[in-house]
């Protein structure tokens, strides 16, 4: 027989060495699933019958949520909703009582805007050790959560070929399409993508990392690599449509409502919108006080842009406060007196949606970035097509390779040079939050 890396020649005999140039294939990884549900669970009589009080279209996944509570042993268990999920709270806290020996369960009633409002610091401090956040994708990874975490993110299914024949008959056999929506309809959007893949082979399905393909949030959304006919959005509303419209302001966007059944043409106004962020970024420039405000309802206030923000102000002389504000609004923000212009580090929808509403500057940290002089402004970047309603205005607050002014727990690690320290980690938030110098008061 022949060893490594030789042949035989049987016409003449001889044996002929071949140099190895590629190392031998690896076996395949072994796949192991871990944590799958017992199948007892799965088939319990009694629990699948406590389900039939939930909308059979909605998965919450409460076979694996049931199995995990086992597993943990929990005893006092938090519950966080939106309020359009908010009504089937206590219907789950009977069932995680019953059949996953939960003894307390707390429903978190603040309101909800997203997962950077997940409240595991008010969960920990009831007492709690789970949480259960429901209806978003998992933006503060579960290692970083201060109590044990599972996401759910309440998958809904609707008739999609319903959609597919709205497209269909709306667009053009070929048509460069993009196909995204809310968390909620991820899956829904991938089925479509394959029952429409014949007539419209070029459709795309975006992603913004660390999100899922297609996902888009109120504050962060993928910019399309090519130039496309039009984007097909499936929501029940606007919300998060503006973002990736914002995103994309030269690409027509349409939004199919699963609940009507309707599919729409979508307008905004891309040129008042900058003007006016445009408006208030140089009037921040040219302030001499800042307050900077953390928002605390939940995680919507990353301390790591915090003290980003600070040592920005440090450095370009500029006196600052902090601010911690659970929900912020114009008119409790006309209460703050003594600041030339603010940055909140909320949700970056705030500013651009209420801009006109406050009276003084309120910065997004992309915004202070820009008024700081650290970032170029977006006016005096190429656009998609001529005109200031088409620069780039970036929609990337949890984006992995966003900013500085980004609150992504993931980031896109720099390259470094040899002997480079790495920055400290993003998902490793400091214990304290250090509030520094302050403004006179007016």
């Amino acid at each position: 027989c022949t060893g490594r890396g030789q042949t035989r020649n049987m016409a003449d005999n001889t044996t002929a060495i071949e140099l190895a140039t590629e190392k031998p294939a690896r076996p395949a990884p072994k796949r192991f699933v871990r944590n799958q549900v017992p199948q007892h669970i799965l088939d319990d009589p009694d629990l699948c019958a406590a389900l039939t009080v939930l909308p059979s279209n909605y998965s919450f996944e409460v076979h694996k949520t049931v199995w995990r509570l086992r597993q943990a042993k929990v005893r006092s268990l938090a519950l966080q909703f939106p309020e359009g999920l908010l009504l089937y709270a206590t219907a789950l806290s009977d069932i995680f009582q019953t059949f996953a020996g939960v003894q307390d369960v707390v429903i978190l009633a603040d309101v909800t805007y997203g997962a950077c409002c997940v409240d595991d610091y008010t969960a920990a401090s009831l007492g709690c050790d789970f949480l259960v956040h429901y209806g978003h994708s998992c933006l503060v990874p579960v290692d970083v959560t201060g109590v044990p975490c599972l996401y759910v993110f309440v998958d809904i299914g609707f008739d999609v070929r319903h959609l597919c024949e709205c497209v269909r008959h709306n667009f053009p056999a070929g048509s460069d399409l993009a196909l995204a929506g809310t968390i909620q309809f991820a899956s829904a959007v991938q089925e479509v993508r394959g029952l429409l893949a014949t007539d419209f082979p070029s459709l795309e399905v975006p992603q913004s990392k660390p999100l899922s393909p297609g996902e888009v949030l109120g504050c962060t959304a993928p910019v399309l690599r090519e130039q496309r006919d039009a984007i097909v959005f499936v929501a029940d509303g606007r919300f998060h449509l503006e973002a990736i419209m914002i995103a994309n302001p030269t690409i027509p966007a349409y939004r199919y409502d699963p609940y009507q059944r309707v599919l729409t043409r979508e307008e905004y106004a891309h040129g008042e919108m900058r003007a006016v962020r445009r408006q208030m970024v140089e009037r921040g420039a040219a302030a001499r006080s800042f307050g900077i405000v953390l928002g605390t309802l939940g995680r919507q206030g990353n301390p790591a842009i915090l003290d980003h923000l600070e040592r920005r102000m440090v450095a370009a002389g500029k006196t600052h406060t902090v601010f911690l504000i659970s929900e912020m609004n114009p008119a409790k923000m006309a209460l703050l007196k003594g600041a030339d212009a603010f940055v909140q580090i909320a949700c970056p929808r705030l500013s651009i949606d209420w801009g006109e509403d406050f009276t003084k500057p309120v910065l997004t940290p992309y915004e202070a970035e820009v008024a700081l002089g650290h970032a170029v402004p977006w006016w005096e970047q190429e656009g998609a097509a001529p005109g200031e309603e088409n620069t780039p205005y970036p929609m990337d607050y949890y984006a992995k390779d966003g900013g500085p002014w980004t609150s992504s727990y993931i980031k896109t690690k720099p390259k470094r040079t040899p002997g480079e320290k790495a920055a400290r980690r993003r998902d490793a938030p400091p214990v304290t939050i250090s509030v520094a110098a302050t403004v006179t008061a007016s």
